[in-house]
């Protein structure tokens, strides 16, 4: 800040962050490390906050989310945002074709010119760019009138906040599909599970819930996508075609799925709907058919619209994936937080080509409500979840013998107390041997995104726990040659490889060995901000409620959590086996034992005695944090010449305001 202006640093922090956000969200390929990125991050969000006037409306910062809205405002579409006629079957489409050429006296031999494109299932938006900054985006709503989304939208990555390009149109309105990944889709659904969340029933009405979210902050922590396929209003630009649009909004930076393709004729539109039938499991995101397009924009205007559709555009649904089956059983299954689920076991039935005999009934709350028993003939479904789930139940088949499964007194695995946490849609069991805990808890530990133990996945700890030669994960790290000779079909150079894969496992980072734990509502994000902020696994059991909620996005419900965990002896002892086997989490030496530790700095006004960087290094090298901005959980304001509204603010909250000297009084 001594050699370039706050404005001249902006722009500098702005460019510079962009672009590493690019390399790693976009093109996996970083640079710097997390930290290093934090602190760019973070000196950018500070210099925006004390001089609102530089922020950019592309600024990086705006991904993050902001204060909450009490609710959403309506935007009115310029142009209706229409639904599509829909196609089931090949004669579908051979009928569309044959409207197109009557409409426009055409032969019926000419090949129309299409653009087929996967059917996204998703969220209908809208994105206004204007003068090439990305400024309104809101739902479809009735097709006339949407909700205003736009903080929420700007948290999506892939939502460009600036137009590419030297030259931007001054208008470009484009219609898109915000959708979450089903990997992502998965792991969401499983940790509100083990939360005593109810789980969303598909991706789909995950984007929606996470769009419509008045705190924008909730919406930019969930991974939404979004691929573009229509423009609507723009000045400065012109598109002859789909094609046209789909090639040069890409240059401008909005993204278009790579799957969309220009074809000749009804037989290259079929030939493009099988293709995609056979991708469809491949894919990272849900869709449910192929939507086709006469290609020019002249046709299309031509053809125009009918009361609700265009004339020109028909989707092509996939046959459902849905089977009808019969509840031979509902089974309680216990997962590694001791959440007990009820799980129909099924007559085996094909749905879109995969034999399904299992569906997840979520939770007793969610079974209650579709009253379904052993016995019952349901409707299964496969929607972008691993195991299928029970749509609902046909009444008309009841005999009047199913019976219900009502919720267990005791946990089915090893007979311990089953509780119902107020407030909470989940029943578990607290029992802390139960060997279905240790099971899932062993499973995860070993995990790849976990301890990463290579080799030893379920079978081989299956093994371990029918020889009683483990009972929890510090076990792991006392095994021997001998043990895993005990194996089925077990050799010398496999055994050495586990051995090796565990002792490898011993110096994994800091982050992931609290992940590794288990601890309820601490996932791998939450997990890395609690080993920046404590820098060993010591301290983090050590730490007070206090000194938890002082971490950024830890709320009172997590800090409960891992205050909780820590409280158990059980757990103790287990960490304490670990340590002492050798396990040692690798953490950042200037992290560990640090006199701020559990301690929160805010830093104002123009520094003369050091840089914010070097400021944030001596803070963090003693184990605290440096924050951009005031709050209750603020320790020390260190206030420079001309601090502002921190100042301010430290001043009514009580916060200990330090000049720079003092400051370093402190460190001596």
């Amino acid at each position: 800040m001594t050699d370039t202006s706050p404005a001249e640093r902006v722009e500098q922090l702005t460019a510079e962050v962009t672009r590493h956000n690019r390399l790693y969200y976009e093109l996996d390929a970083p640079e710097i490390t997390d930290a290093e990125y934090d602190a760019l991050f973070r000196e950018l969000l500070d210099l925006e906050e004390r001089f609102p006037e530089l922020a950019r409306p592309d600024s990086p910062t705006k991904r993050v989310g902001g204060r909450p809205l009490d609710k959403f405002s309506q935007v009115r579409h310029r142009t209706p945002m229409l639904s599509l006629e829909n196609a089931f079957e090949e004669g579908d489409i051979g009928d569309f074709d044959d409207r197109i050429k009557r409409f426009l006296g055409l032969p019926a031999t000419e090949a129309i010119p299409y653009v087929c494109e996967p059917k996204m299932d998703g969220v209908a938006v809208e994105l206004i760019f204007e003068g090439g900054f990305f400024s309104l985006g809101s739902t479809r709503g009735d097709g006339f009138v949407g909700e205003d989304v736009t903080e929420n939208l700007k948290t999506v990555r892939d939502i460009p906040l600036r137009l590419s390009g030297e030259t931007p149109p001054d208008l470009l309105t484009v219609r898109g599909e915000v959708y979450l990944p089903l990997a992502p889709f998965r792991k969401f659904n499983t940790e509100r599970e083990e939360a005593g969340e109810p789980p969303f029933a598909n991706p789909r009405n995950a984007a929606a819930g996470s769009l419509r979210q008045l705190d924008s902050r909730i919406t930019a922590k969930r991974p939404l996508h979004i691929f573009c396929y229509a423009p609507a209003e723009v000045e400065g630009i012109e598109f002859g075609s789909q094609s046209d649009f789909l090639t040069r909004v890409q240059l401008l930076g909005v993204p278009v799925n790579p799957l969309a393709r220009k074809v000749s004729g009804v037989s290259e539109v079929v030939a493009y709907y099988q293709e995609m039938m056979e991708r469809r499991d491949d894919l990272d995101y849900e869709i449910d058919g192929v939507v086709v397009k006469v290609d020019p924009f002249s046709m299309q205007r031509d053809l125009g619209e009918k009361s609700r559709s265009p004339r020109w555009a028909i989707a092509w649904k996939f046959p459902p994936r849905q089977a009808t089956t019969v509840v031979e059983d509902i089974v309680p299954q216990v997962g590694r937080t001791g959440v007990i689920t009820p799980v129909a076991h099924l007559a085996p039935v094909n749905v879109s080509g995969v034999i399904v005999s299992r569906a997840t009934l979520h939770n007793w709350e969610e079974m209650e409500r579709k009253d379904i028993r052993k016995g019952d003939t349901v409707v299964v479904e496969r929607a972008g979840d691993v195991i299928p789930a029970v749509v609902k139940v046909i009444l008309e088949k009841r005999t009047g013998g199913e019976t219900p499964l009502a919720i267990p007194e005791q946990c089915p695995e090893c007979g311990g107390t089953v509780v119902r946490v107020p407030g909470e849609v989940a029943v578990r069991c607290v029992g802390l041997s139960c060997p279905a805990q240790i099971r899932e808890s062993l499973k995860h530990f070993a995990s790849r995104r976990a301890m990463d133990i290579e080799g030893l996945g379920e079978k081989y700890l299956e093994q371990l726990l029918r020889l009683q030669l483990i009972r929890d994960v510090s076990d792991i790290y006392y095994l021997t040659r001998a043990d895993f000779m005990q194996f089925e079909r077990m050799g010398e150079k496999l055994s050495e490889n586990l051995l090796n894969a565990i002792e490898n496992s011993k110096k994994r980072d800091l982050s992931r060995f609290i992940f590794a734990l288990g601890i309820r509502n601490v996932g791998e994000h939450t997990a890395k901000l609690l080993a920046t902020a404590f820098g060993s696994i010591e301290h983090l059991e050590n730490a007070t409620t206090d000194e938890l909620l002082s971490v950024r996005e830890v709320g009172p419900q997590v800090a409960e959590s891992i205050s909780d965990f820590f409280k158990s002896e059980q757990n103790k002892k287990v960490i304490e086996r670990m340590l002492a086997a050798g396990v040692s989490p690798s953490v950042e030496e200037k992290r560990i034992g640090g006199r701020f530790t559990g301690k929160t700095f805010v830093f104002t006004g123009a520094l003369t005695r050091f840089t914010r960087d070097e400021a944030k290094k001596m803070v963090e090298g003693e184990g605290g944090h440096a924050a951009g901005s005031v709050s209750k959980k603020t320790d020390f304001v260190i206030a420079g010449a001309e601090a502002g509204s921190k100042l301010e603010k430290a001043q009514q909250l009580g916060v200990r305001v330090l000049t720079e000297d003092e400051f370093l009084e402190l460190l001596k």
